[in-house]
């Protein structure tokens, strides 16, 4: 290794705990949980995509950035081994070993230690992956993140990525987040969840899973981002005009958007700088956490070249229901709250100016009972290969529509009892599926009785605070000439 190289390192180390001025740098640790074989697929992409904002090699895990801001608050999704290199703090689940052996074998960003395996699929099977084959490596799973917990200073939270479609990814993450309340109660559990969508459906047992999900999600998660493969794949063939084989073009825009979320407990910024401050911000009571994201430009490299570049045109797309990464109109609802999250150089005034004229003209898409639920955030730091981006979060009554058709679906088959005994058969009891339907059913009434202007019942919560923006009035990182949809 070269005396530079090895100069870097030394010097990236250093800057892991100390800012330039010197001042010490109280690190909010996440800890990421993927888990299935949707969820690390999506995860494999999300480090992808801040592995390179931050300077690091996805092969190695050498640092190769050039700016001090890169590294200022890489400790938030990374950890410093001895050995100078970074790893991911993210610990990759499944229930059959295939997918992350494969991952194992793709990158040294993933710590060995961190794979856990079953020994058998959990055969798209909620039951399976709760009861049975998924509870055989709970402890393993819960093992590995204890490890990952204490060896931070201070947990913001955990960030969870899964499909509720499957088995595993329904199952087992419904009793990891059981597990992970009752052992770390003072911690936010962000959730990435794929949902099912009728005409993308590969399992016949979906709505089953999704449906005995839903408790888990409405009970123990702080903040559910739903992401939806219909919506993703009508943005591949509509807006980039993509031909598509896989699943490998959709996971990058996913990446993009959880990376654009994430940017401000990255980079340097004030407003919806962390977990508890977005959970404050978007969800005005605990129940109704249940987040639309969404990401702009989604235009292709030629497209690109007859886009204005313009804050007015970014704001315009990022509530236009095709730039969701959910199949829902938001105007068939009403906005709870909503923050748009801008990065590039920008002008913060003109962004709250443009923000603001879209709630006042466009006043009855949005509840009057919580005023200024616009939120803003700016970072300086551009996404790669574009000069700035918006993403958007959305808390929005039009939300019920998904989850009518979730409950829908799963009455369809449940008044029959179709499939039912492969699920009875792994112990669990039909008054569970009564139970969970129940539970889909008040989230859709809270919801609804929300556009109403009705009290909700859902509790006190947050949804406060000043609206406004944050610049990090730092140097950008260089951004290459690169497609933001180049998954290479």
């Amino acid at each position: 290794m070269s005396e530079k190289s090895v100069g870097q390192d030394e010097e990236a180390a250093r800057s892991l705990v100390v800012l330039r001025s010197g001042d010490w740098v109280e690190m909010r640790e996440i800890v990421t949980l993927q888990i299935g074989g949707a969820g690390n697929a999506i995860g494999d992409s999300f480090w992808h995509v801040i592995s390179h904002e931050h300077g690091v090699d996805y092969a190695s895990g050498r640092f190769g950035g050039t700016s001090p801001l890169q590294l200022e608050r890489i400790n938030v999704f990374f950890n410093a081994t001895a050995s100078k290199r970074f790893y991911a703090r993210t610990i990759l689940i499944d229930t059959e070993a295939s997918t992350i052996q494969r991952l194992n074998a793709s990158s040294q960003l993933y710590r060995p230690e961190n794979f856990v395996a079953g020994s058998e699929s959990a055969g798209n099977n909620f039951a399976r992956g709760y009861h049975t084959d998924g509870a055989a490596i709970l402890d393993q799973v819960l093992e590995n993140t204890r490890r990952e917990v204490e060896s931070v200073d201070s947990l913001q939270g955990f960030q969870l990525l899964h499909s509720i479609g499957g088995g595993t990814g329904s199952g087992l993450t419904s009793l990891i987040m059981e597990a992970l309340v009752e052992q770390y109660p003072d911690n936010l559990l962000c959730n990435y969840v794929t949902i099912p969508s009728p005409n993308m459906s590969q399992v016949v047992v979906e709505p089953y899973n999704a449906l005995l999900s839903t408790p888990a999600l409405v009970n123990n998660s702080h903040l559910t981002f739903c992401l939806d493969n219909e919506a993703l794949f009508q943005i591949c063939n509509r807006n980039l005009k993509i031909k598509m084989s896989g699943y490998e073009h959709i996971n990058h825009i996913v990446a993009l958007t959880m990376s654009g979320i994430t940017t401000c407990l990255r980079f340097p910024g004030q407003l919806n700088a962390g977990l508890r401050k977005i959970y404050v911000n978007m969800v005005p009571f605990p129940r109704l956490h249940f987040l639309i994201p969404g990401f702009a430009p989604l235009v292709t490299c030629k497209q690109q070249q007859f886009s204005k570049g313009t804050v007015s045109e970014l704001v315009q797309q990022i509530f236009y229901s095709n730039n969701l990464l959910c199949a829902i109109d938001l105007r068939k609802g009403k906005l709870l709250t909503a923050a748009g999250i801008f990065r590039g150089r920008m002008s913060p005034r003109e962004v709250d100016q443009l923000m603001t004229g879209v709630r006042n003209k466009n006043i009855n898409n949005f509840v009057d009972w919580i005023p200024n639920n616009i939120k803003t955030a700016i970072c300086d730091i551009p996404p790669r290969g574009l000069k700035m981006s918006a993403t958007f979060i959305g808390n929005t009554t039009a939300i019920q529509t998904l989850f009518q058709r979730l409950l829908d679906a799963s009455m369809a088959m449940l008044r029959r009892k179709a499939h039912l005994h492969w699920y009875t058969g792994e112990g669990m009891e039909e008054q569970e599926f009564q139970d969970a339907q129940q539970e889909l059913q008040a989230i859709i009434d809270d919801y609804r009785s929300s556009a109403e202007g009705e009290d909700s019942g859902g509790g006190g919560g947050g949804g406060g605070g000043r609206s406004g923006s944050a610049e990090s009035g730092e140097e950008e990182a260089t951004a290459e000439a690169h497609c933001q949809y180049c998954t290479e």
